[in-house]
């Protein structure tokens, strides 16, 4: 951001003054939008551009007839050109200025300290100021990023002002994505200021995500002239004996985003139950490893899904291993299977880039050697450390989860909640994928457009069941009404 901004005022020619004018309407307008109460407003200003756009609002929101003051948390020797001079302007108009704690009550604080560009931990006078912020009682409104909140990683530097809102200016910053940022941030609002970010395509550290709306023209097409055939065969090697609902929710998931045909390659103890839940669904059964069977199932397929429920017996080892070496089909590993492969690593070394990898956070541990702890606080250094390496497309599942392959931007997704946190979610994760590569999407594709409507299958399952009983089967209905009311929007 700090790149692009400096971009649109050199080699575009709009003047940074402009950009902090248009910063400071976004903030006042969309503040006005979430009906945030500014009848008396205490905007909180550091030395930087940050608290350039702070004064510029406090401004806007006099001109508007609001009681607005201003506590400067700065200091004089570090002011920015523009921070000072929309300083000097605000102190004209008369609007008060001050640097000591004051003891008035207020209807909305507005944290205009740091931005973007915070590195390292605060402390002294500014982390009184911080913790001063939070203990008062009325709304709170952050400017670009919450003063304290690492705008890569998510990370507390120490302290933290926590906001119901943050507007931030262009792009959402990671650090508003992840946890604990994300807690800190509370609703965030992007908006345009006029920064020019084509400098951001070939910066793969750029992620990306998908909004609501966009559903009905990314789904892969259906045609009039079709067949089942048309739209994949899909093999899912799922479910050992006992696990036959893994198996159906991952097949189940399959056609409800479109594949064509499934067939589920068990345990034979799951056949008549399987059956009986899924009869469109092919069955085939083992009850040993046999590699001829196995190799028919697998010429017949177009895309393969392997490891929900599978278990991690000697002979479902045999099964991972000879499905996976030399594959030259899209593959989806999930659950035991990622964890019979983190044994047999240099398998993924050897594929032609068409294996996607759904691991959690412990599943990633194990591929990786990381620990958990250190994945969640270098996830996207971890992420492209294991891209470079693999040729595989990884998505690491996480409250927010992103989907990673070389050479492609990250999706970070931002749809979803904590309903979703439910055993059989991750199967149900692996079908939609699978069914959508079975239709023909490209392998990054179909795993970021498969996890925003896993996400959105549980946004909608939580309107209709609460944020308590929603089941895994329940996140299926919901991705149905997602894909319906996309098509019925699109035909629009």
């Amino acid at each position: 951001m700090k790149d692009a901004d400096l971009y649109t005022i050199e080699q575009i020619g709009i003047p940074s003054l402009v950009l902090m004018e248009r910063a400071a309407l976004q903030i006042v307008e969309t503040m006005e939008q979430e009906h945030t109460d500014l009848r008396k407003s205490l905007i909180v200003c550091g030395s930087g551009n940050n608290g350039g756009d702070g004064f510029a609002v406090a401004r806007l929101l006099m001109e508007k007839g609001h009681d607005v003051s201003v506590f400067f948390a700065g200091s004089e020797n570090s002011l920015s050109d523009e921070c000072r001079l929309q300083k000097q302007i605000v102190e004209k108009l008369g609007i008060r200025v001050f640097t000591e704690f004051p003891e008035e009550e207020y209807s909305v604080i507005i944290d205009a300290v740091f931005g973007v560009g915070l590195s390292r931990e605060i402390t002294g006078r500014y982390q009184d100021v911080i913790c001063w912020m939070n203990e008062q009682d009325c709304g709170k409104v952050a400017v670009d990023i919450p003063s304290g909140i690492s705008s890569e990683t998510g990370e507390v530097l120490g302290t933290a002002f926590r906001a119901q809102l943050t507007v931030s200016m262009g792009c959402m910053k990671l650090g508003c994505a992840f946890s604990p940022g994300r807690e800190y941030a509370g609703k965030v609002r992007a908006v345009p200021i006029g920064i020019d970010t084509s400098i951001f395509d070939g910066r793969r550290e750029v992620c990306f995500t998908y909004e609501k709306g966009e559903l009905g023209e990314l789904l892969p097409p259906r045609k009039d002239n079709s067949h089942k055939g048309t739209y994949g065969r899909v093999l899912m090697i799922t479910g050992c004996s006992g696990m036959a609902g893994a198996a159906f929710l991952s097949a189940r998931a399959a056609y409800a985003v479109g594949a064509g045909l499934v067939q589920i390659y068990t345990a034979e103890e799951n056949r008549t139950v399987l059956q009986e839940l899924l009869p469109e669904a092919v069955i085939s059964c083992y009850s040993r490893y046999d590699e001829e069977q196995l190799d028919r199932l697998l010429e017949w397929a177009d895309i393969v899904c392997i490891g929900c429920g599978l278990g991690q017996s000697a002979v479902s080892e045999q099964i991972l291993t000879h499905a996976v070496q030399g594959l030259r089909k899209p593959c989806v590993v999930d659950a035991d299977g990622l964890n019979l492969l983190s044994r047999h690593m240099e398998l993924l070394e050897q594929t032609e880039g068409n294996i996607i990898v759904t691991p959690h956070m412990k599943e990633m541990s194990r591929l990786t050697g990381n620990t958990v702890a250190e994945i969640a606080d270098r996830r996207m250094q971890i992420l492209d450390t294991f891209t470079e390496k693999y040729p595989a497309v990884c998505v690491l599942k996480d409250s927010r989860t992103v989907a990673a392959c070389r050479g492609y931007h990250k999706f970070v997704n931002l749809a979803g909640n904590s309903a979703m946190a439910k055993a059989g979610s991750g199967d149900v994760l692996a079908g939609v994928i699978t069914g959508l590569l079975a239709q023909g999407m490209e392998i990054f594709d179909g795993a970021a457009l498969g996890v925003w409507i896993h996400a959105c299958g549980g946004d909608e399952a939580r309107e209709t069941e609460g944020s308590y009983s929603v089941l895994a089967r329940d996140l299926i209905d919901g991705i149905q009404k997602c894909i319906k009311n996309a098509e019925e929007c699109r035909k629009k």
